[in-house]
């Protein structure tokens, strides 16, 4: 049944994939993804790319723009009526007026623009650009497809039971000792186990632990489906023989089969096997900031979402029955929370998180690249004196309850924060025994050896006005240049 079911899922994206191509050939089209894990910024980088492309700004590294062969960029209707509208004017005005960043992406999302533009013989083209904006959890799901109920218990129960997070899963881990899974199902029983198992997904997004591989995806952001059957089931100790007709084990594993039905197939088929590109927003900072554990965990996230991506180049055939990503950019966020001198140092680091990823991309023949940016720049630089010692650091204005050096900012104060030095050797931070460097999860902050905060957007952001970034022309450039070519 499970290969019948994949052959009618294959066939149907495989007819939408021809579908999209064969509309691409008369009108070009490319569909980009993005996506991050929680809070790396998946919304402020759409809002950011969407504003530099109809509005302009300094781009010097994107040479469609920097060259001035973009003669218009303008938004479209909504390319699909079942799919919400990225709401980018009202992200712009949350941005503008109430100078605080947009709600967090909790639901995919969809924005078209077309492209006016001249190809490098003076020709006019036009290229439309539909923006696919979702949640990276989302992408953690689908290495679920590919996994019975047993292997999602091992693996989810391995990182439970792991010392960075057992002590986070106790409640968890102690109730699903007491529960017998041959025992008859009992719905009170699956609700107690499946709640206690998402808040201990809850927990482990705190700052101090920063955790990031979270699968089910969904527990996290249940939207219509919260407080169904397919969001109530949790890992279990897999037995040595199949669990019982009728049991409480029999049940959960029916509804972890009803989860890859109702919410992970879906995904993608409707949405992930029609991305062309791809762009991967990554929160590094906040693994440093909470410790070792959670910037290994960040490393074995990223792995698994690139094995999720069918990329390589298209060929003919695969270009019309199925489609792969042949570009994906990895793009370590909030580069404006450290000073100029770090912005390489982050890059480097990211590209040593995804360095085992990457070599499966370049066998698969797909571009893959990294970037440090800051889709809108909270911060700018400056020099400071301390003890008698210029200093290099940044001044923004911290978010509320933001604390550093025994004092909580008020969102209102501008401040200059030395933000120190990341280190120049990557591999550093990245210590077998895990004792790199310390964290949140093992030190306070003071004692930290990394503290970034987080800052309210710049003042004077408006619907006309050039956004300041860091980088995000080098995205553009990445994911865009040759289709503008």
């Amino acid at each position: 049944m499970a290969a019948w079911n994949d052959a009618v899922e294959g066939a149907r994206i495989a007819m939408m994939s021809l579908a999209d191509r064969m509309d691409g050939l008369a009108h070009p089209t490319l569909r980009l993804g993005v996506t991050g894990l929680s809070r790396a910024g998946k919304t402020i980088f759409t809002t950011a790319l969407i504003h530099a492309l109809t509005k302009g700004g300094r781009l010097p590294v994107f040479e469609a723009a920097q060259s001035g062969r973009i003669a218009r960029a303008v938004l479209e209707p909504q390319p699909d009526d079942a799919v919400p509208r990225f709401a980018y004017e009202d992200h712009l005005a949350t941005l503008a007026q109430e100078r605080a960043w947009p709600s967090s992406t909790t639901r995919v999302s969809e924005l078209r623009i077309l492209v006016r533009y001249a190809n490098p013989r003076g020709a006019m083209r036009s290229l439309t650009l539909d923006l696919v904006d979702y949640p990276g959890e989302w992408l953690l799901d689908l290495p679920l497809l590919d996994m019975d109920f047993s292997a999602f218990s091992r693996q989810s129960l391995e990182l439970a039971r792991a010392p960075a997070r057992a002590a986070l899963a106790g409640p968890y881990l102690a109730a699903l000792k007491a529960a017998d899974p041959a025992r008859p199902a009992d719905e009170s029983k699956a609700r107690e186990l499946a709640g206690l198992f998402t808040a201990y997904l809850a927990a482990c997004r705190a700052e101090t632990v920063a955790m990031s591989l979270l699968p089910p995806g969904r527990f996290l952001m249940p939207g219509e489906l919260e407080g169904s059957p397919a969001l109530t089931f949790a890992p279990l100790d897999p037995p040595d023989h199949a669990f019982p007709s009728g049991s409480l084990g029999a049940m959960m594993a029916r509804r972890f089969e009803a989860y890859k039905s109702a919410v992970v197939r879906p995904f993608f088929r409707n949405h992930f096997a029609r991305l062309d590109r791809q762009i991967v927003l990554v929160d590094a900072l906040a693994a440093l900031n909470a410790g070792p554990a959670a910037l290994a965990d960040l490393e074995r996230a990223l792995d698994g979402i690139l094995a999720a991506f069918r990329t390589g180049r298209n060929s003919l055939v695969s270009a019309l029955f199925r489609p792969r990503i042949e570009k994906v950019l990895f793009a370590a966020t909030k580069a404006d929370h450290l000073h100029r001198t770090s912005h390489d140092r982050l890059e480097a680091i990211l590209a040593r998180l995804v360095e085992r990823a990457r070599g499966r991309a370049s066998e698969g023949g797909a571009a893959l690249d990294v970037v440090a940016l800051a889709a809108i720049r909270a911060t700018r630089e400056a020099r400071v004196s301390r003890a008698g010692h210029e200093l290099d650091a940044i001044v923004g204005t911290p978010e509320a309850g933001q604390e550093a050096g025994g004092h909580v900012f008020d969102g209102i104060e501008e401040v200059a924060v030395f933000p120190g030095e990341l280190p120049a050797d990557p591999d550093a931070l990245f210590d077998p025994s895990g004792a790199g460097f310390r964290g949140l999860a093992s030190a306070s902050a003071e004692d930290a050896d990394f503290r970034f905060l987080r800052f309210r957007p710049p003042a004077g952001i408006g619907a006309d006005k050039p956004i300041p970034h860091i980088r995000l022309d080098r995205a553009l450039q990445f994911l865009l240049g040759d289709r503008l070519g």
